[in-house]
C-alpha cells in the first residue's frame, strides 16, 4: 500500500469519498504544484540574473521545462488509468494544449508589463516583482490551469482504460455466443 493509499484510509469517510471521487483532479493540481515550483524557480533564476531585461523570454524558458515535467507526472500518475491514444499522438496533443496554456499564462505577464508599464525605472523593483508574480504566476496560472485540466480530460487523455477493457469484453463475449471465434 502506497503513502497516498495510508493518508486517503485516514481520513473520514465523507472526505475519503470526496477524494476518491474527485482523485484525477486532485492529482493534477498536485502535479500543478509540483510544476509551479520548477516554473517559478527557473523564471526567477533566468529573470534575476542572464534575462533580468527579457521577462517575456524568462517565462517561456521556464513554461517550457515545467511542461515537459507536467507530461511526466501527468501520463504517468494523474491520468494514468487513461489512454486511447497512441503515445505520440497523445504527446503532440499534450503539448499543443500546453503550448496553448503557456500562452495564457503569458498573457497577464505581458499585460501587467507592457501595456500597465509595470517594469523598472517606471515602478520600483518590488513593485515590477511583485506585479511579475501575481500576473504570471496567480492570475496566468489559473488561467492555464482551467484550460488544461478541461482539454486534458476531453481530448488528451480521454478515455477510460477500464471502460475500454469493459467494452472489449463485452464484445468478445457476444462474438463467443454468436457462435465465432
Amino acid at each position: 500500500m502506497s503513502l497516498v493509499d495510508n493518508v486517503v484510509n485516514i481520513l473520514p469517510k465523507t472526505v475519503r469519498d470526496l477524494v476518491l471521487r474527485h482523485n484525477e483532479l486532485i492529482k493534477f493540481a498536485i502535479v500543478g504544484g509540483t510544476t509551479f515550483i520548477i516554473d517559478s524557480g527557473i523564471f526567477y533564476i533566468l529573470k534575476l540574473t542572464v534575462l533580468a531585461p527579457k521577462p517575456i523570454t524568462a517565462k517561456i524558458i521556464s513554461g517550457v521545462v515545467a511542461v515537459i515535467a507536467s507530461y511526466i507526472l501527468n501520463r504517468e500518475w494523474s491520468f494514468k488509468g487513461r489512454g486511447g491514444r497512441e503515445r505520440h499522438h497523445e504527446a503532440l496533443l499534450f503539448f499543443v494544449v500546453s503550448g496553448i496554456g503557456v500562452a495564457l499564462s503569458m498573457l497577464p505577464l505581458w499585460v501587467s508589463s507592457y501595456v500597465f508599464q509595470l517594469r523598472t525605472p517606471h515602478v520600483s523593483l518590488t513593485v515590477e516583482n511583485i506585479a511579475d508574480f501575481v500576473s504570471a504566476f496567480i492570475i496566468g496560472n489559473l488561467l492555464q490551469m482551467a484550460f488544461r485540466y478541461w482539454t486534458m480530460k476531453r481530448w488528451v487523455f480521454p478515455d477510460e482504460i477500464e471502460a475500454l477493457v469493459g467494452e472489449f469484453e463485452d464484445l468478445y463475449e457476444e462474438e463467443q455466443q454468436l457462435g465465432h471465434s
